[in-house]
């Protein structure tokens, strides 16, 4: 069970569209394997992040930044007893293309290279996008936001490797695929999916694995929670969103979308109400903090020799809208 230590909060700004925003001190937490719609920044503060990604443990420090590709598999625990002390931005593939093509020379799908880049910099300008959109400041937010992934991209970003499905097996995983998007909330037993894309089990198990970086059943899970997300984001309460993409009960959904985006569903849904609520307000941004933090907007253009920011990472004690990490909704 979570420790109360841990705490965490998941949500969106409306001047941020296509952007989620997490801050989050995690001790015992254990994501399981699951993927991402969209680009994972994370930036961590304290303690060490280990997550498997590309066929090994990958430990993100202090000062470093733990980067996933959209669509990639990967985990993520603890490395050092008091855990982990982060906060993330998961901009959409539009926004990173649109930033790619405006500010770097990458041609194709842009993305990361290494999973982890120490760079103290970026991760003082990630935890200045959450701190604005926290106050509003919307303009701060959003070119604090470029200036971050524009610098990663040039640091560490290049064009993304097409995914071919030339091979039979790659093609029989697709087909799999299909069908199980098709039937989530009853899906066929591997030996019956198997038998209808005439194939046998274990050769499916095995290119499944290698299109998809994880079995069948576990990708099912990853894709129910994210068919969960899109209920819970258009309203749908958690006990629906449940039963509709397969689970058997909103427990059984809160279990896994704890562990897979790192809060409650129903904590989850009420950030998102928060946007919807106040989108349309104006936000009057802070002029203090704006007149401070974007006179660093452009130490992009000196990547080679950064200045790190005149600032240390906000959200030492918590925010009052941070949630207990707990496995209710």
């Amino acid at each position: 069970m979570a420790t109360s230590a841990e705490r965490a909060r998941h949500w969106r700004y409306a001047e941020l569209p296509g952007v989620d925003l997490l801050r989050a001190r995690y001790v015992e937490k254990i994501f399981v394997r699951h993927t991402h719609e969209n680009f994972v920044i994370a930036a961590i503060a304290d303690g060490v992040e280990v997550f498997h990604h590309g066929g090994a443990d990958q430990y993100a420090g202090p000062g470093s930044l733990a980067l996933v590709n959209p669509d990639t598999a990967h985990t993520g625990r603890a490395g050092v007893p008091e855990g982990w002390r982060y906060g993330a931005v998961y901009p959409s593939p539009e926004l990173v293309a649109e930033i790619a093509a405006e500010t770097t020379s990458i041609r194709g799908t842009p993305g990361f290279v290494a999973p982890v880049l120490d760079d103290p910099y970026t991760v003082g300008l990630v935890h200045q996008v959450l701190r604005a959109a926290e106050e509003g400041n919307a303009l701060a937010a959003d070119t604090m936001l470029r200036v971050a992934v524009t610098r990663l991209l040039r640091l560490n970003g290049g064009p993304l490797p097409q995914r071919s499905v030339r091979s039979a097996g790659a093609r029989t995983a697709a087909r799999a695929r299909a069908v199980l998007e098709e039937r989530m909330a009853e899906p066929p037993t591997l030996e019956r999916l198997a038998a209808d894309l005439g194939t046998s089990p274990f050769a499916l198990l095995r290119a499944f694995r290698d299109a998809y970086g994880m079995p069948p059943h576990t990708w099912l899970t990853d894709a129910r929670v994210r068919r969960a997300r899109h209920l819970l984001d258009a309203g749908s309460a958690p006990a629906a969103a449940a039963v509709a993409v397969g689970f058997t009960d909103q427990p059984h959904l809160n279990r896994h979308f704890s562990r897979i985006v790192g809060v409650p569903p129903g904590a989850y849904q009420r950030e998102r109400k928060n946007v919807q609520d106040h989108h349309g307000r104006l936000a009057v941004p802070s002029g203090v903090w704006q007149n401070r933090q974007l006179s660093q907007t452009y130490a992009v253009k000196d990547a080679e020799n950064p200045t790190p920011p005149s600032s240390g990472t906000p959200w030492e004690s918590g925010s009052p809208s941070d949630c207990p990490v707990s496995p209710s909704g």
